[in-house]
């Protein structure tokens, strides 16, 4: 058996198409009620697997940012100890509070782009999952259409022939 969602669809789809077509329409046609069953029940329970994924995503993202903020409060830490040090010597106050500065400035400006990229990732990736189940659900829905008018068709034409 397939084993991602839109596998299964494809296989779905093609034993629609591929299947016989009956006597009372060129729509309409035979397939094999289990198979196809089979096949829905098998999209239904790969679904809360991509689910999964997304909130895996989302704690990953998470997990990125805590990193991001704990390595720049880091950063900072280091660059006030550093600041205070230099601050002792008369000598070269003036250095040590421009350089903390600017160590403070880099680790908020890396801090802050580490965050815009990792929201940029998990927006993608939640964006092309959210893509993928909707585009996965209406293919379902609409197979599920064919199936049933198929399945109605075949009853009319089964109650028409006796």
């Amino acid at each position: 058996m397939a084993n991602g969602i839109t596998e299964l669809l494809d296989e779905l789809y093609t034993m629609i198409s591929d299947a016989w077509g009956v006597a009372l329409g060129k729509e309409k046609c035979v397939i094999e009620r289990n198979k196809a069953l089979d096949l829905l029940d098998e999209i239904r329970n790969q679904l809360p697997t991509e689910i999964a994924e997304s909130q895996r995503l989302i704690k990953a993202r998470t997990e990125f940012i805590a990193n991001a903020k704990k390595e720049a409060e880091n950063m900072r830490h280091a660059a006030e100890d550093h600041a205070r040090r230099l601050m002792e010597e008369q000598t070269i106050v003036k250095a040590a509070k421009a350089r903390g500065n600017e160590i403070l400035t880099a680790a908020e400006n890396r801090s802050a782009a580490m965050r815009k990229a990792a929201n940029e990732y998990a927006d993608d990736a939640m964006r092309r999952t959210e893509s993928a189940i909707a585009e996965a659900l209406e293919e379902i829905r609409q197979s599920r259409a064919k199936f049933q008018a198929a399945a109605e068709a075949d009853q009319q034409a089964q109650e028409e022939h006796f």
